[in-house]
């Protein structure tokens, strides 16, 4: 007598993972954006706290700090990043063809931008003031573009790559070099004292929030 095989449940569409983490992430920024505009002072305390320890460090290490200066500066400055995706972009359209890959890249990446820009209006937060500051920084805290822009940038160039399917070496090589960028941008904006630690962490999770929902986006919608 046949028995017949006992099949595994099918797994969910991908989309669902998406929309789930997405779903996540936005509560997580929307949590920490209440705190921070209602001036929470627990968490006002922590950044204080933090914010002066780094700074103090700062001061007594020039080296470390002139490095760090050039590294937020100019390597994973906002403006580097916006341009690495733009060439990227550029790649999908003249080696492969995939114009809405490229144009759903830059329009992730510009409203990126826009909710960094609206969301700094909208909270005012004053950036810390030193009397012996080793950097300065302009326009309002909360959220760090640096932080968010990173995120956003090589959030999307990790998706893009484990999407295509590349090797384990690059992979590897590439998620090495996103985590240190991600991570690195935003010791160094707490560290130069332009930023409080929450404006990194709001950054953050802005960041993954846009890119897990333009993955959503890509999945549901792509040609």
């Amino acid at each position: 007598m046949h028995t017949p095989s006992v099949e595994s449940p099918p797994r969910p569409p991908e989309h669902w993972s998406a929309a789930r983490a997405t779903g996540v992430l936005a509560l997580c920024s929307v949590l920490l954006l209440v705190l921070v505009a209602a001036k929470w002072h627990p968490l006002l305390d922590v950044d204080g706290d933090i914010a002066g320890t780094t700074h103090r460090w700062a001061v007594d290490e020039p080296g470390l700090t002139h490095v760090f200066r050039i590294l937020t500066d100019w390597v994973w400055d906002p403006w580097a990043m916006r341009l690495l995706a733009a060439v990227v972009a550029i790649w999908l359209v003249w080696r492969r063809n995939a114009r809405w890959l490229a144009v759903w890249l830059v329009a992730t990446c510009a409203l990126g931008t826009l909710v960094q820009q609206v969301m700094k209006a909208a909270v005012g937060r004053e950036r810390p003031v030193w009397p012996d500051p080793v950097d300065t920084a302009h326009f309002a805290a909360y959220p760090s573009g640096h932080a968010l822009t990173a995120t956003v940038v090589c959030g999307l160039l990790l998706w893009l790559l484990h999407h295509h399917g590349v090797g384990r070496a690059l992979w590897l090589t590439a998620l090495a070099l996103a985590v240190l960028s991600v991570v690195g941008v935003g010791l160094t904006r707490v560290w130069l004292g332009v930023h409080w630690p929450t404006d990194v962490l709001g950054g953050w999770l802005m960041g993954a929030t846009l890119v897990s929902a333009a993955v959503l986006v890509h999945q549901r919608y792509r040609p």
